[in-house]
């Protein structure tokens, strides 16, 4: 399990170090994630080495948030001043979500019915 930690704590490392030299247009966590993947994928790391850690970080995610939660709550007063302006764009947001995904859904179904329409079996 170490071992995991290693590795998931080189790639979140290597991560930050890439988003530093692109100017930090994407966070270091995403870009280790996309390297975590990559490295996975090119099976330069083997899932299992990393499968027991990557395992008790999620289950334990909750503990995760707790910093941010505080972080809001002591931002408190900003955030009540443009409760507004956070409700339209989480609003909003969440409607551009649901129709993406459901108008990328049933492009995925179509092409994939028409794909199996076309088979003979």
């Amino acid at each position: 399990m170490i071992k995991g930690f290693c590795y998931i704590m080189l790639f979140y490392v290597l991560g930050e170090m890439m988003s530093l030299l692109i100017g930090k247009l994407i966070p270091g966590s995403v870009c280790g994630m996309i390297l975590l993947f990559i490295a996975l994928t090119l099976k330069w790391i083997r899932p299992h080495d990393v499968d027991k850690a990557a395992s008790a970080l999620t289950s334990n995610m909750a503990l995760f948030f707790v910093p941010a939660s505080i972080g809001l709550m002591h931002e408190y007063k900003i955030l009540m001043s443009n409760w507004v302006v956070l409700l339209t764009v989480s609003v909003v947001t969440t409607l551009l979500v649901i129709v993406v995904v459901g108008v990328t859904e049933e492009q995925l179904d179509r092409k994939l019915s028409h794909k199996k329409g076309g088979e003979k079996i």
